[in-house]
């Protein structure tokens, strides 16, 4: 199936905005729909947007506010007129330093594939799903 070049722009908005609002939690929150369900870089799963908003709150009170990524679109499929899946490239930028008695753990990669998937709720797409795997070789 395809759609209107207005609809893979706004789909590019929602992941544009991802990156750039991912240190801002309530920002980064409303590109979700209210069930999203993530899986991090490190396989942790998250199930709804207040999970995420708390998950997302711990996450830039720790070290990992210095670890900030990238996306590069490599596909958008419409499976039908209000849903998409959204094929990237996360490029994962690590900037912590090791400290005192806390050494910073190594990422498992320094890029990844994250695959979305993407809804339309009431005219505006949301991010339904996120998953992202290591690339490891």
């Amino acid at each position: 199936m395809s759609a209107d070049l207005s609809e893979d722009a706004a789909i590019r908005r929602v992941v544009a905005d991802a990156v750039k609002f991912q240190s801002d939690v309530d920002r980064f929150i409303s590109l979700h729909a209210a069930e999203a369900d993530v899986v991090n870089f490190g396989g942790r799963r998250v199930a709804g947007r207040d999970a995420l908003a708390e998950a997302m709150r711990r996450a830039l009170a720790s070290s990992l506010a210095d670890v900030t990524t990238t996306a590069e679109i490599e596909d958008i499929r419409f499976l039908r007129e209000d849903v998409a899946i959204v094929a990237s490239v996360k490029h994962v930028h690590d900037r912590r330093r090791e400290s005192g008695d806390a050494p910073v753990s190594a990422l498992p990669a320094t890029s990844g594939r994250l695959t979305y998937v993407m809804v339309k709720e009431d005219g505006t797409w949301r991010i339904a799903s996120a998953q992202t795997t290591p690339i490891l070789a």
